[in-house]
């Protein structure tokens, strides 16, 4: 099973016959080029042409993150599974709007049953949350109403706004509350840890697409335009709340990130490596954690989860299947 990569050092990555290292002012470190699937550069890493080709060969990406965390963008290597035939049959679902509409409510659908599945997780664990599960369960009743994408947007909004106001309810810790949604900058720790959580669950799942016959660039729900990737947006919208915000509530119960781990800026609050490090072990381990999917049969990880999602996206553009978002049973 191949696996990510994370560089957290300032340096030079460079490749020497078939291995690739990284030098620092440490020193030289190889790194294990045959078991890796992705590069994940959070320090001043620079590279050449050499590099490039090179892993474009190996098949690994490389997604890059400023210093304060935030996504930068992610060397995308040639496609060795690229599908004329498939972004055809995107273009189409795309382009037609009732095609377009059917799978954006799949994935608002998705994202809100997952939504709700962690609330009443929550709930039955002593949480005082049957207000805020009425009301999303009210705002998703207008759902299968919406005749066009921009509604669909507005109403998956609400939820969400309503779920991120019970996430106070949630953690409980005068340090991480939320307060309201803020990005670039984030205004508090907890917006940090949503950012961070969310950036690399975007990458995570463009890397999967990668694996596919599935062109990141045409999206659903997320309108395809001049950004570069839109369809790990949407598959990301289901996946958010079980796996990002699940690990965010844990991680903060067990204190096992706390506000030592946060330092401010005048261009903004930023998550310390350590504290990065520590969600990104958390992260691979809830990714490798298995589970046994309804209608599966077998127990699969999270992160086989997430290409399983993008293979039955695949059925449903070909026609063998109608996609139905993945919603968490536990």
């Amino acid at each position: 099973m191949k696996k990510s990569l994370y560089i957290f050092s300032d340096g030079e990555l460079r490749r020497k016959d078939n291995t690739i290292y990284i030098e620092t002012s440490a020193g030289k470190r190889f790194l294990p080029v045959e078991d890796t699937k992705e590069i994940f550069a959070f320090g001043e890493v620079t590279f050449n042409k050499s590099l490039v080709e090179f892993l474009s060969q190996k098949e690994i990406l490389i997604h890059y993150f400023n210093y304060f965390g935030y996504y930068m963008g992610t060397f995308y290597p040639r496609e060795h599974l690229n599908s004329g035939y498939m972004i055809l049959k995107q273009a189409e679902h795309y382009q037609d709007q009732d095609k377009r509409l059917t799978l954006a409510r799949a994935f608002v659908w998705g994202a809100y049953r997952n939504i709700r599945q962690v609330l009443k997780y929550y709930q039955n664990r002593g949480r005082e949350l049957s207000d805020v599960i009425a009301a999303i369960e009210n705002e998703a009743q207008g759902i299968n109403d919406c005749r066009d994408v921009s509604q669909l947007m507005a109403i998956e909004g609400h939820i969400r706004d309503r779920y991120y106001k019970a996430f106070d309810i949630i953690i409980n810790n005068k340090d991480f509350q939320f307060l309201e949604r803020t990005r670039r900058p984030p205004k508090n720790n907890l917006n940090v840890l949503i950012s961070f959580g969310n950036s690399m669950i975007y990458t995570m799942i463009l890397s999967e697409i990668y694996k596919t016959h599935l062109d990141p660039r045409i999206g659903f729900l997320h309108a395809t335009n001049f950004r570069r990737f839109t369809l790990n947006l949407d598959v990301a919208e289901i996946f958010k709340p079980i796996i990002v915000d699940r690990l965010i509530f844990s991680l903060l119960d067990k204190n096992m990130i706390s506000k030592k781990d946060f330092e401010s800026q005048a261009e903004g609050l930023l998550l310390k490596d350590k504290g990065k490090k520590t969600f990104i072990s958390e992260l691979d381990k809830k990714l490798e954690t298995t589970i046994k999917p309804k209608n599966l049969g077998r127990k699969v990880s999270y992160r086989r989860l997430l290409r399983l999602e993008l293979y039955k996206l695949e059925k449903h553009l070909m026609v063998e299947q109608e996609y139905e978002p993945y919603i968490a049973s536990w």
